[in-house]
């Protein structure tokens, strides 16, 4: 049954209408007055009226691109917190939009969850122009690879020029740089247009340092939590529901208003709430009541940095409602054996018995002891779909979290990269491909900032510097705040100068038609995969897909010298040709390789 509201909470943020009215509406509950004020170019002043539950609330005509800000209790001003564009940055005047625009998707109502093949992608980074342009402009290669959806990194404003956009401090406002609202909107647009739905990358358990002025308007924040990057939000201490309506009306505004097909939020388990209606409910049930009445489809994607499938389990088994979350573990398990890393949390991986187990369990540690947390960890998924978890060789997380922000295309070889690729994009779970992994980009992709405070500046260097002290790194270090290290992330889009590049590109269409075309892999039930046991030292993963009359085994060997056929394999028919299995009819497997078999007859 779902949780129905007691009480009425309006959008934050001011709403234009055609005639040129306009609702402002602010939430401060401790406040004593509250001013529209303009610019001093555009002089204005709109006093407001407090209203129930802490809400300040006015009418007035306003141009498209007036320049506001609110003046609290009297004093000083502020930036709007539901602001939808900063063209003076972070510190400077919030500017009045006009939120209009001619769609031409109306066809569109999104696409199943199990048709997904993600691509992640940050926007300052993906083309020459660092824009939603750039982005729009290489949808037909995209479409041409055979993704259908792309994940965008957040776009939310964040103080500089450059970020990754977990640094943003206005969660309605969309980066000017990358095209703003507008620009979001256009590219949304155009991606439903080539068949390719959009999930944005969205940050609810922090706001950055710089610009942010939510605890100037009320009790954003509460001091009974911590989380890595800073103040707590406040879900569940008093004054909440204004702060949980801030942020289930911003969902809102992106997946209604900009049309966008999903979310994944980032790190949920620093969104501390205790109260009997989770958060995370509550923005499920939200979604859902908007694919209701919309009839298009929508998802939301949670990372989690706890192997408990209550958040992504239905309200009606007692979970969250969400409807997939990153599945960490099997990126883990994957990397270590690829690149034989076993320092930091990779030290509770590196053996091919945990690569095996979440290819069949999800979950590697679902109850068991981690050498790395130091307790036991996890709890069994046993009961949910693999559909439910997203799965991938490298992101934007475990690239960019990387001292030089190298990609596995800087130390695996080309037979190493495809056999990565082949394991996430056979797997049963949902794939996620990193921009850039498709053709072996070598750029790397290291983390950046722009912060215009010096003293701001120095603290993230100290800290990135204290964080891999133990590397003992000879030359430069990589400075964030260098322009030249964010250029130095830049694709180079080389699928078409370089041959090997070539060959992956086509690699990857070839593993993603396989998994579109073959019925064995789109059944995601538990019932419907086989893992067997692997040895070892032989290395060899066996994992049999069936679905709709359908059955493969693919053999994967993770080892650096051909090994011989498995005997499950003899007496099936080769399906995928590939230069990777060239020993295949003297009955052995190539190193580093996939072979995928059919059943005679099926």
């Amino acid at each position: 049954m779902k949780h129905q509201p007691q009480t009425f909470h309006p959008i934050p943020g001011v709403y234009m209408q055609p005639d040129g009215q306009a609702t402002v509406t602010v939430w401060g509950p401790l406040l004593e007055s509250v001013e529209m004020v303009g610019s001093p170019e555009m002089p204005m002043q709109v006093p407001l009226q407090k209203k129930e539950y802490g809400y300040w609330q006015g009418q007035t005509v306003l141009p498209p691109g007036q320049r506001y800000k609110f003046r609290l209790n009297g004093k000083e001003a502020f930036p709007d917190p539901a602001s939808l564009s900063q063209p003076e940055g972070v510190h400077g005047y919030s500017e009045v939009l006009d939120r209009s625009f001619l769609w031409t998707d109306e066809g569109w109502t999104g696409i199943a969850q199990e048709e997904l093949i993600l691509y992640e992608l940050h926007t300052g980074t993906f083309s020459d122009t660092h824009d939603f342009e750039g982005v729009a402009e290489r949808l037909p290669y995209l479409k041409k690879l055979g993704i259908t959806a792309i994940e965008i990194m957040p776009v939310n404003h964040f103080p500089g020029s450059r970020n990754w956009g977990y640094d943003g401090v206005y969660t309605y406002a969309v980066h000017g740089a990358y095209g703003g609202l507008h620009g979001l909107k256009r590219l949304v647009n155009a991606a439903h247009n080539e068949g390719i739905a959009v999930i944005l990358d969205v940050v609810y358990n922090h706001l950055g340092p710089d610009g942010n002025y939510l605890a100037e308007y009320g009790p954003y924040f509460t001091s009974r939590y911590k989380t890595p990057w800073g103040k707590a939000l406040n879900f569940d201490d008093a004054w909440c529901d204004g702060v949980r309506n801030y942020f289930v009306q911003n969902v809102l505004l992106w997946l209604e208003e900009c049309r966008i097909d999903g979310l994944r939020l980032d790190a949920v388990h620093a969104m501390w709430d205790y109260s009997a209606h989770h958060i995370m409910q509550q923005i499920s049930e939200a979604v859902q009541a908007l694919e209701d009445a919309t009839g298009r489809k929508k998802i939301l994607i949670a990372e989690i940095d706890l192997n408990n499938p209550r958040y992504i389990s239905s309200v009606s088994a007692g979970g969250y409602g969400l409807q997939a979350q990153w599945a960490d573990e099997f990126h883990h398990a994957l990397h270590s054996i690829l690149t034989g890393e076993t320092n930091g949390y990779y030290e509770d991986f590196g053996q091919m018995y945990h690569l095996e187990k979440s290819f069949r369990d999800t979950y590697v540690y679902d109850g068991g002891y981690s050498a790395h947390r130091k307790r036991m960890f996890g709890a069994s998924a046993q009961h949910l779909p693999y559909s439910k978890f997203v799965v991938f060789s490298q992101n934007h997380d475990q690239v960019g979290n990387r001292l030089l922000g190298d990609r596995l295309s800087a130390t695996l070889s080309p037979a190493q990269l495809q056999l990565a690729a082949a394991a996430v994009l056979l797997s049963p779970h949902i794939p996620l491909l990193f921009m850039g992994e498709e053709y072996g980009e070598k750029n790397p992709f290291l983390f950046f900032v722009a912060h215009e405070k010096e003293d701001l500046v120095e603290v993230v260097r100290k800290s990135r510097r204290e964080e891999f002290a133990y590397f003992q790194f000879e030359g430069d270090f990589p400075d964030p705040q260098s322009e030249q290290v964010f250029l130095s992330c830049v694709l180079g889009h080389d699928c078409k100068k370089e041959p090997v590049a070539r060959q992956m590109f086509e690699w990857y269409q070839q593993l993603i038609s396989l998994r579109k075309t073959r019925p064995a892999f789109n059944n995601f039930e538990r019932t419907a995969v086989n893992v067997w046991p692997v040895d070892e030292v032989e290395r060899v993963l066996l994992v049999e897909r069936n679905g709709h009359n359908d059955s493969v085994l693919i053999a994967f060997n993770f080892s650096d010298a051909g090994r011989p056929l498995p005997a499950l394999c003899h007496g099936l028919d080769y399906i995928l040709t590939s230069a990777q299995q060239s020993d295949y009819a003297a009955n052995r497997l190539s190193p580093f390789s996939v072979s995928v078999f059919e059943k005679k007859n099926t």
